[in-house]
């Protein structure tokens, strides 16, 4: 599908405006700066108009509106987007960030949650009742994004990616009607969400299995912090032993600066790392056995395993990590972490450009990797780790040197990887890149795009073209 910057000027947004019981924002208005802001300030689009829905009713609004009158549109949900592809310039931005509803059903351990909410939404509603559904790292992330990329996270070596917890979903459709995909109706539909990003529909709620965690909902986690001289041994040590770890045990690598904040030692504040965040999920009677191996390996500068509520590590990043800072991002999956890897890793580790700056790699095994290729739209299923490297910076001025490390980073790193990358890590990198993203899965993703949305209206995402058609 393609529009014109015509059709896209001269629509008559009063009559969509009249339409909403939401607020319709549109260039001039006090609040457009405001509400075209996204996390990753590196992102400037000026939309034609966001619809701030209150409702499913305004999202079909939203929707036909774009298709009668040719308008590109762009979905926003909790707006963490790397790229940005939330917004976009002259597109009508269907804003779901006010639906933030969340209904646990602990009987039948699940949770229905809109497509506005966080995860630190869903956190404080199922840990209440000891239950927590697998998400990702930050509170802040929105739902919506970060589950139909995939969703790896703390819980995923023990009960999956998020996608793979997802039971139901509710969709708008290009054509503005509404369905709900689960495993008897839709679906191929339900099987494309499950990873296959924003191309099918605008998913206004999703319902996911939750699960009994910790004591209570109480964890054991937290960092393991080490000299940056040591992070080659330390490397070599985790690939070796994470895979060995019972599946309660789950923990991400990073290089990254000392956050100059509590609960941090003064003497530590600013020093470039090797860290592992932990999180133990299993009795605590066992804790002490399972911990012992990654509480005295090496020589730890910070050993900060606590119990604590799910929710509370959940959350424990997203002070550092507000709205508003310049971020660019690189990715790719890895298979292993070889000696050649992390080479490169203690090469640019060294280089860390500014504070915020770092490199994550996520674990991809357990219950993930029990999951087939072909069983979801998600493809990466045969161990390894999700890899991202993050330029970040508040400052503007900035944004060239954390981009250009970021990009060196990755072009050395590249040779080493399995070849794709986790779409939520992706910025706009080219069809080839969205393509080795989804491996075997891509054609039938493409033929699923082609019965649900056969025009290519849904776009502004990491786009799968409908079979036999052309992007727009």
């Amino acid at each position: 599908m393609t529009t014109t910057p015509v059709s896209t000027a001269t629509a008559p947004y009063e009559e969509l405006a009249l339409a909403l019981r939401g607020d319709l924002i549109v260039p001039g208005d006090p609040g457009y700066d405001a509400a075209r802001a996204v996390y990753n300030a590196m992102i400037d689009k000026r939309p034609a108009a966001i619809a701030r829905c209150r409702d499913v009713a305004d999202v079909i609004a939203c929707v036909r509106f774009g298709g009668q009158h040719g308008v590109e549109v762009s979905i926003r949900g909790g707006g963490h987007s790397a790229a940005g592809l939330g917004v976009w310039d002259g597109a009508l931005v269907i804003d779901l960030s006010l639906l933030r509803s969340t209904t646990v059903d602990p009987e039948n351990h699940t949770v229905r949650v809109d497509a506005g909410c966080t995860w630190g939404d869903v956190d404080h509603a199922t840990v209440a009742f000891g239950m927590a559904t697998p998400s990702g790292f930050l509170a802040s992330t929105g739902v919506a994004g970060l589950t139909l990329g995939g969703g790896i996270g703390y819980l995923s070596r023990r009960f999956g990616l998020t996608v793979d917890n997802l039971i139901a979903a509710d969709v708008v459709l290009a054509d503005g009607s509404f369905v709900k995909a689960t495993e008897k109706s839709h679906g191929d539909l339900l099987w494309a969400l499950r990873g296959g990003g924003g191309n099918f529909g605008v998913v206004t709620s999703f319902t996911f299995r939750c699960h009994d965690l910790g004591e209570n909902g109480t964890i054991i986690g937290g960092p393991v912090l080490y000299d940056l001289a040591d992070a080659p041994e330390v490397m070599r040590w985790y690939r070796e032993l994470l895979p060995s770890l019972p599946e309660e045990l789950s923990g991400w690598i990073g290089l990254l600066t000392i956050p100059p904040a509590p609960p941090f030692p003064t003497e530590l504040w600013g020093r470039k790392s090797c860290g592992i965040v932990w999180c133990y999920t299993g009795p605590h009677d066992q804790a002490d056995e399972v911990l012992k191996p990654v509480k005295t390996f090496g020589s730890p500068l910070v050993v900060g395993l606590h119990p604590m509520p799910f929710n509370v590590l959940q959350s424990a990043f997203d002070a550092l990590y507000p709205a508003g800072l310049q971020w660019y991002w690189k990715a790719d999956f890895f298979n292993e972490i070889s000696d050649a890897a992390i080479d490169v890793h203690a090469k640019y580790g060294a280089q860390l450009p500014s504070g915020h700056s770092t490199m994550h790699m996520y674990p991809i095994d357990g219950a993930t990797s029990r999951v087939s290729q072909g069983a979801t739209s998600f493809a990466y299923r045969d161990g390894g780790w999700a890899g991202v490297i993050v330029g970040v910076d508040p400052d503007p001025a900035n944004a060239g040197v954390i981009s250009q490390w970021a990009r060196d980073y990755w072009q050395e790193l590249h040779p080493t990887s399995a070849g794709g990358a986790y779409v939520n890590f992706m910025m706009e990198e080219g069809q080839d890149r969205v393509r080795a993203s989804y491996r075997g899965n891509y054609d039938r993703l493409a033929q699923v795009k082609e019965r649900y949305d056969p025009e290519n209206f849904f776009h502004v995402n990491q786009n799968i073209p409908p079979a036999g058609g052309d992007s727009a």
